[in-house]
């Protein structure tokens, strides 16, 4: 790792991210270098959790709880801890492309968002890193202070014309409930774009939205942990993340994002796969 360095733009509460960040991602890469004798345990079909991803998580609770004893946490791994009237919250994914990272794939990254508690009923995200230690690429982002790769700045990107538009998404997998939606929105998009991508790792299909790498990204039935630093990474790059219909994103996992221009459309095709899906389910609950 070369170890590129934000500029001092980074606020305290951040760069004790970014610190703990490079710190757990050391002990990744030498993982990842060694990905063949990992100790491996299933989670499920396409969900595996490594002693590799344990190690990051602890890794990262203790550099942050170390630095803000106050603060919350919302892990992938070990789930909420901390006070239960918490004003702020660390909401982590210590490697999202835990695919990818068992396969040597190096498209995989850190993810760290701040959210915090502005009424009794609602949160909103105030700052993310998203790192991949593979590449070195270290994205941040804060509320009201734009968003960055390492010192440069991010702005989504400027095409307007769905032909050479690039869109990335996650596919479903094993019995991953919107399957059917995923592929009849595929259908409706693959006529009108230049491509799709999938790359296996959330967090960086936002960031890379954010980098203007991708036109728009959307996927259905996210975590808070994977999306929570993308959404104000992309949002503080000048890009828009809503949900496909009127629903708030992070609460619901239901993710659009892109530029000014494309958002609309690819918002109008996932909400029509959506639409699409009901009215079938429905016919066959009523013919049934």
């Amino acid at each position: 790792m070369s170890g590129a360095q934000p500029s001092a733009r980074l606020s305290p509460a951040l760069t004790v991210v970014v610190n703990a960040a490079r710190k757990a991602g050391r002990r990744l890469l030498r993982d990842f270098g060694e990905v063949e004798n990992l100790q491996v345990s299933s989670k499920g079909p396409g969900d595996f959790v490594s002693q590799a991803d344990l190690r990051a998580e602890e890794t990262l609770r203790e550099e942050l709880r170390r630095a803000r004893p106050g603060f919350a946490f919302l892990m992938e791994e070990s789930g909420e801890s901390g006070d239960a009237d918490w004003e702020w919250r660390w909401v982590v994914d210590p490697l999202d492309g835990t695919s990818n990272f068992l396969h040597g794939i190096p498209q995989w990254c850190i993810s760290v968002g701040i959210e915090k508690r502005v009424s009794p009923t609602s949160t909103e995200i105030m700052a993310g890193v998203i790192y991949n230690p593979a590449t070195d690429e270290l994205f941040w982002a804060e509320k009201g202070r734009g968003a960055f790769l390492n010192d440069r700045r991010l702005r989504v990107s400027g095409r307007r014309e769905m032909n050479s538009a690039l869109f990335a998404t996650g596919i479903p997998f094993a019995k991953v409930p919107t399957r059917a939606e995923f592929s009849t929105t595929l259908a409706r998009l693959m006529p009108q774009v230049a491509g799709i991508r999938r790359f296996g790792s959330a967090a960086l299909d936002l960031a890379w939205t954010a980098a203007g790498r991708y036109e728009g990204y959307w996927e259905l039935g996210l975590k808070r942990w994977d999306c929570a630093a993308g959404i104000i990474m992309v949002r503080e790059a000048g890009g828009y993340v809503t949900g496909p219909g009127e629903e708030d994103p992070y609460a619901t996992g239901n993710i659009v994002a892109g530029n000014p221009f494309l958002h609309p459309k690819l918002r109008e095709a996932v909400a029509e796969g959506i639409a699409y899906v009901a009215e079938r389910r429905a016919g066959g609950e009523a013919a049934g």
